[in-house]
């Protein structure tokens, strides 16, 4: 089997990116001067990013699964991604920028066959350039000891995707003028003094300034390649030199720490991934796309400002030493404009896998007027040691041994069904996921791969062995990617078992990784990696798990919409499409009259478990909320804004409750939680232990 990238694999950016930014033939107060040789002189392209252009232009055009042409129609969208990526909430360029820069925006294609690169460096030294003057009207603006009146009533609308280009400098200036109140605000409300929110924010922003002025040719280069490679697809990228020795970094070192993969986006520090066996992860403190706002060490340590800093720089202050805390101002991935960042605290140390590996519970539900014991099964990844299995160690790690292993325990334990729970699964090693489907089923295929020059494989369970054929349900959500929709898909297909939760991410594509410098001479500068996508899965159906994954035969209640999160929130995601269903035997475990028996008991749940219909209203309202992107910069209005936000992100929380019947007073990690889906999946599959009881029965009657 060939070697690719399946996981979602995190590519940190070095390229300034979205947020608060500058401007020229801008408007500046009287008085103000812009601070000279703080940026250097015009970047410009070296030798060697032209032979890479050349080079990255040659293979994404041709050996890129998309097969796309260089266009005009594509140039556009190069043009504008590049756009974006600079200057993404529009609050540098001006109109009149942007109206020079699309004489060029048909012309992209052309400047990557020709080895042009003067129009995209020049419209980041213009962004540099009003970056410059828009720096010099904030230090002004933060010159005053008490620069803002928080008793005007006026409203800042956080969501500029929409909207219009400034047309002046003074149009600018009072966009940045609230932005910077709100910030201010934020400040005020969390307890600071006027002068100590002066003095942040001045910080804030020279902190800012500092990151800009260290950007140079490569990350430019490396944001214009991307503009480029994210054009054809989400997970096909450029890696400069300085990213791509980060990427073959030893993972040992790289997961040093808290346990979490971080990016720079929209000036803020991102959880991209929480890494299972980090202690982040056992915690449960940090999710996907929580952004860190501030940094402290030990437990007394003074907070360190971190927003508009570079990843580099935040992560040598939440790395540290094993045993050593850590403080984090973090705001939730689901924070409403209005909620306040929460404080969490992380000892330090490394990702432990053992803690990664496959962990069992057993829930009790009721169904019939008895109690009824589930076996739930938490893979947080699909986890393989290759190098030990090579070597046929008896107890190398894999995640099929250690599910066989815990399933056998419960059954042995008396549990009349299994739940896998998939959440937040983000992939890993395809052997398992293809050995663990083996589990379930007799023998037979698991997934199609579809090549770029349209050649398919098929790859297969051969062993005819199965561990568990009792009721199995499978859960899934927004953030189960990759090798975990390959199972649940397989396990959809086969009818082995019931699927229940989100629509998963619909990641169905593969990589490969690319060194440019293996055309090259040895002596040669480096030119950096392409990671590209060269392939597709596709089910045992012939349904593409691509953009679509997986739907669940029942979907509990969300608080995404499917465009917000996953592979349908990326404009240049591959489409989804079908190839030949391949041949294999249903097992008839699940039916189509089965899964609606299911749906109408648990439509009556939803209308009558008071649980489930808080839970359902709380994410409806908690979803309509984050709809609304303005927040008032008046101090009794963003009060209440706040204290609305933090009722509904405290309803969300519910998903996390405390089991009423854990000790009162208990607040140590190890304290039990009731998870709702959990416990809603459970009963669903309880359910269809019943119904597959009452099968069995009138088949037997049948027969007699």
């Amino acid at each position: 089997m060939k070697k690719y990238l399946i996981t979602l694999i995190p590519v940190i950016l070095l390229g300034w990116q979205r947020g608060p930014e500058p401007q020229k033939d801008a408007v500046l107060p009287a008085g103000i001067e812009v601070e000279e040789g703080r940026l250097s002189e015009d970047l410009s392209p070296t030798e060697a990013q032209f032979r890479a252009e050349a080079l990255v232009t040659r293979i994404l055009s041709n050996y890129h699964y998309r097969k796309t042409k260089l266009t005009d129609s594509l140039s556009v969208v190069i043009y504008k991604k590049y756009l974006d990526d600079i200057d993404h909430n529009k609050l540098y360029y001006l109109a009149s920028d942007v109206e020079r820069f699309e004489i060029h925006k048909e012309s992209f294609d052309e400047f990557l066959t020709k080895g042009e690169l003067d129009v995209p460096y020049e419209m980041y030294n213009v962004f540099r350039k009003r970056y410059q003057e828009r720096s010099a009207f904030i230090q002004n603006l933060l010159q005053k000891p008490a620069p803002f009146d928080f008793t005007v009533d006026e409203s800042l609308n956080t969501d500029r995707e929409k909207a219009p280009w400034a047309k002046s400098g003074e149009e600018l200036n009072d966009i940045w003028r609230k932005y910077i109140k709100s910030e201010a605000l934020d400040l005020k409300l969390a307890g600071k003094a006027d002068t100590a929110i002066v003095s942040t924010l001045r910080d804030r922003y020279k902190n800012r300034d500092r990151a800009l002025a260290r950007i140079r040719t490569e990350q430019v280069f490396q944001m214009y390649m991307n503009a480029f490679a994210e054009s054809l697809d989400p997970h096909t990228n450029y890696m400069g030199p300085t990213t791509a020795d980060r990427f073959k970094q030893d993972m040992s070192q790289s997961l040093e720490g808290i346990g979490a993969m971080l990016r720079e986006e929209d000036n803020y520090i991102k959880i991209v991934d929480v890494i299972p066996g980090g202690p982040a992860f056992k915690g449960k403190q940090l999710k996907k796309e929580d952004r860190i706002m501030g940094v402290a060490q030990g437990d007394e340590g003074k907070f360190v400002d971190i927003v508009g800093w570079f990843v580099d720089d935040a992560v040598k202050l939440i790395k540290g030493s094993k045993g050593t805390v850590v403080r984090l101002q973090v705001l939730a991935a689901n924070a409403l404009p209005n909620t306040p960042p929460r404080e969490i605290r992380i000892v330090r140390e490394k990702v432990k896998l053992e803690e990664s590996r496959a962990k069992s519970e057993i829930v009790s539900v009721e169904q019939g007027g008895r109690q009824m014991k589930i076996g739930v099964i938490d893979i947080p990844m699909f986890y393989r040691d290759f190098e030990g299995a090579q070597k046929r160690e008896k107890e190398f790690s894999s995640t099929t041994r250690d599910v066989q292993a815990l399933m056998e325990q419960l059954q042995k334990d008396g549990v009349e069904g299994i739940v896998i729970d998939l959440r937040n699964n983000g992939g890993g090693s395809l052997t398992e996921a293809i050995s663990l489907t083996g589990l379930f089923i007799q023998k037979g295929p698991v997934v199609q791969v579809k090549e770029s020059m349209g050649d398919i494989e098929i790859q297969s369970d051969t062993d005819p062995m199965i561990a568990y054929d009792g009721p199995l349900a499978v859960m899934v959500n927004r953030f189960s990617a990759s090798a975990s929709e390959i199972f649940a898909a397989a396990i959809q297909d086969y009818k082995r078992g019931v699927i229940v939760g989100e629509q998963s991410y619909g990641k169905g594509t593969v990589q490969t990784v690319i060194d440019l410098n293996q055309w090259m001479p040895k002596e040669s500068e480096e030119l950096g990696q392409v990671k590209m996508t060269v392939a597709k899965f596709y089910r045992v159906n012939g349904s593409s798990t691509q953009l679509r994954g997986v739907m669940p035969d029942l979907e509990l209640p969300t608080a995404f919409a499917a465009n917000e999160y996953g592979e349908g929130s990326q404009p240049s995601a591959l489409p989804w499409d079908q190839i030949a269903s391949s041949r294999y035997e249903v097992t008839h475990a699940i039916s189509d009259k089965t899964i609606a028996r299911l749906r109408d008991k648990y439509a009556q749940r939803l209308q009558s478990d008071e649980e489930l219909k808080k839970l359902a209203k709380d994410l409806e309202s908690f979803r309509k909320a984050r709809e609304d992107k303005s927040v008032s910069l008046q101090i009794d209005k963003r009060k209440k804004e706040r204290e609305e936000a933090e009722k509904k992100r405290s309803a969300v929380s519910s998903l996390d409750m405390e089991d009423e019947e854990a000790e009162e007073g208990e607040v140590t990690p190890a304290k039990k939680k009731k998870d709702v889906y959990i416990t809603e999946t459970s009963r669903i599959l309880a359910d269809l232990v019943a119904i597959s009881k009452e099968t069995s029965v009138a088949g037997a009657k049948k027969k007699n």
